[in-house]
């Protein structure tokens, strides 16, 4: 009964495999084996065009009847979706007529396949986590720490401490967490309840306008603690969103629902498999998405493949519908899906296979993938206030991805934007406005699977502005193969919100950190920094109207807080400070942020893991928890 983190390696549609999957950020196609030539992902060069020009979306709806593929070289025309070279356009990087600047991006060689490469490619390694095929063990996620950043000046000498204290007492065991950070999911609504999206928010208007108000009392105390299942591997437990009365979350093979104040179980949404992929946005009604596995484990077959789409009524308790789809090509093999997300009323799943959609509501079908001669396919949609989708054409060796934006009912392209040369993954951060992160060149260097932000003019195609994050001055993380788990930053007000890297702070001890922003028209840093203070460090957890909700990781004697910062003063206010009692402090630090979902809504925060492993003999492993919530009334 267990859920690897994604996928296993695949030999053909829907055919189940017995391996392994891959990391839940940095999600891996399987090796499959190559299509006929010509078919569906068959590697194709991209057509020629002006690279980064601003692309009219091709003829005809999305969805529209299509001949089928060629068994000999592609046609001429560009199939679905692939960008179309208008004459005499500028190159990339141009949204008006400046003078010449050198192509940015040098073009690199994939070091592997991997999510998002045609079917028939080998994989890549997946982002911090390890996916050699054939391998059915998977380390833990880190319990505590800073998601793989470097030690800090504070916790350095806490550790230096306890091995002096080991070694006096004579070999004893000590531990002790150094927290984790990291925000991660959050609209059509947010996962909150609220109608600001954690990752990408259209409020113009800064300052004030927030629904998170201070209480008269900002200390909190522990609403309640669920424990972490037992498992016998790792299982994938992403998904968690909070409504008017319950917080709903992931466990093994079902969808559970607690009072959001007393954390007694409301109700239970069982599944026939484990979850694969769950929508980080939610209709106003409190329905959203997931994928989940066809079936649950057997010895003979252990990872069923992710096959199943459905809908959730969180309201209610209840599975609304679920269904598989089939590939455009005909045949009885249901497609795998490794995410999903909504906008509006559009329910939108990605894989290695290509993008389908339904109806929220009914299930109804609105487009499936589809075959198309140069070998362009959708890896992956970002959904919320809007709709767009990482588009993958051209060959192993010569990649080009397009970001378009959709039309949600008909999937039909808006607009089209090509990613520059060099560029093999990209994560949509942002729909509306539409900002989109890269690691060009695979030049980040951080396993952060940024360097470059790109705000993009959804009307238009046009690139409005190109953001460079040097990795040793942000923190935000995006998953390298997905496309819609960035965490740690915000979008709103015009401006993207970055956490900086930990620094020496002003104290004698401990590390600090800031808030800063950038235009997203100009691309130039502004005067905005909101600081954590001396030995705290701070990250976006959503948008609140113009208002950014950060969550602080305190030091290793107070207890983490949630603060509001105005969007148009950058002035912060508290709005929750937990306890700095050991045993809680332990509780609220043992999330590791590159693994963990924090919500927080009317004065009550959800800590939460996204994956469980199988636990040993240690103490340590004793409390884990699935879910850590502190609430102030």
């Amino acid at each position: 009964m267990t859920q690897p983190p994604n996928e296993p390696p695949q030999g053909g549609f829907g055919e189940p495999q017995d391996q392994p999957p891959a990391d839940p950020f940095g999600k891996q196609p399987a090796p499959q084996t190559p299509p006929p030539a010509g078919g569906f992902g068959a590697p194709q060069p991209p057509p020629a065009g002006g690279f980064g020009a601003p692309q009219p979306p091709p003829a005809g709806g999305f969805g529209a009847p299509q001949s089928p593929p060629p068994t000999g070289p592609p046609q001429q025309q560009p199939g679905y979706g692939y960008p179309q070279a208008p004459p005499q356009q500028p190159g990339y990087g141009y949204p008006q007529a400046p003078p010449q600047q050198p192509g940015y991006g040098f073009p690199q060689a994939p070091p592997g396949g991997g999510y998002g490469m045609p079917p028939g490619q080998p994989p890549q390694q997946g982002y911090g986590y390890p996916t050699a095929p054939m391998q059915p063990q998977y380390p833990a996620p880190p319990q505590g720490g800073n998601g793989g950043r470097k030690l800090s000046t504070q916790t350095q000498i806490i550790i230096a401490a306890v091995v002096a204290v080991a070694l006096i007492v004579g070999g004893g065991v000590w531990f002790a967490s150094s927290g984790g950070e990291g925000g991660k999911k959050n609209e059509t609504s947010d996962s909150t309840g609220t109608t600001g999206d954690s990752k990408g928010g259209s409020d113009n208007g800064a300052g004030g306008g927030g629904k998170e108000k201070a209480p008269a009392n900002t200390k909190s105390t522990v609403a309640f603690r669920i424990a972490e299942p037992k498992v016998p591997d790792v299982t994938q437990l992403d998904g968690s969103w909070l409504t008017d009365k319950a917080y709903v979350k992931t466990g093994v093979n079902e969808i559970v629902g607690y009072d959001k104040v007393k954390g007694t179980k409301l109700w239970s949404i069982p599944l026939d498999g484990q979850l694969c992929a769950a929508s980080r946005h939610m209709s106003k009604d409190y329905k959203t998405a997931i994928a989940f596995q066809q079936a649950k484990p057997t010895k003979t077959n252990k990872y069923p493949p992710c096959t199943q789409v459905g809908a959730l009524d969180l309201s209610a308790g209840k599975l609304m519908w679920s269904k598989s789809v089939t590939a455009g090509t005909g045949g009885d093999d249901a497609i795998r899906f490794d995410e999903i997300t909504l906008s509006g009323t559009t329910v939108a799943a990605g894989g290695t296979e290509g993008g389908a959609a339904f109806d929220l509501n009914t299930g109804a079908e609105r487009w499936k993938p589809k075959v198309t001669a140069d070998g362009c396919y959708d890896m992956g949609y970002g959904g919320g206030e809007a709709l767009a989708v990482v588009r993958r054409c051209g060959t192993y060796d010569d990649p080009q991805l397009v970001i378009q934006a959709l039309n949600p009912t008909t999937g039909a392209p808006l607009s089209s934007f090509k990613m520059p040369p060099g560029v093999e993954y990209a994560s949509i951060v942002s729909t509306k406005p539409l900002v989109v992160a890269a690691d060009v060149g695979d030049t980040a260097g951080d396993g952060s699977g940024i360097s470059d932000f790109f705000s993009i003019d959804a009307s238009t195609g046009k690139l409005l502005t190109k953001i460079t994050a040097d990795g040793d001055k942000y923190a935000a993380r995006c998953g390298s193969t997905e496309v819609e788990t960035c965490q740690q930053l915000a979008v709103g007000n015009n401006r993207l919100y970055l956490p900086t890297e930990e620094h020496e702070g002003t104290g004698e001890y401990g590390d600090t950190n800031e808030i800063v922003s950038f235009d997203l028209t100009t691309g130039k840093p502004t005067s905005d920094k909101a600081d954590a203070g001396d030995r705290y460090t701070m990250f976006p957890i959503r948008m609140d109207g113009p208002n950014i909700i950060a969550y602080k990781e305190p030091p290793y004697d107070k207890g983490g807080q949630i603060v509001s910062i105005d969007g148009s003063t950058f002035k912060q206010t508290v709005l929750l400070e937990n306890p700095a009692e050991e045993s809680v402090r332990d509780a609220e630090t043992s999330f590791s942020a590159d693994y963990a979902e924090f919500l927080f809504s009317g004065g009550r925060l959800f800590i939460s893991e996204t994956m469980a492993s199988k636990r040993g003999d240690s103490s340590l492993d004793a409390n884990r928890y699935l879910v850590v919530s502190f609430g102030t009334g």
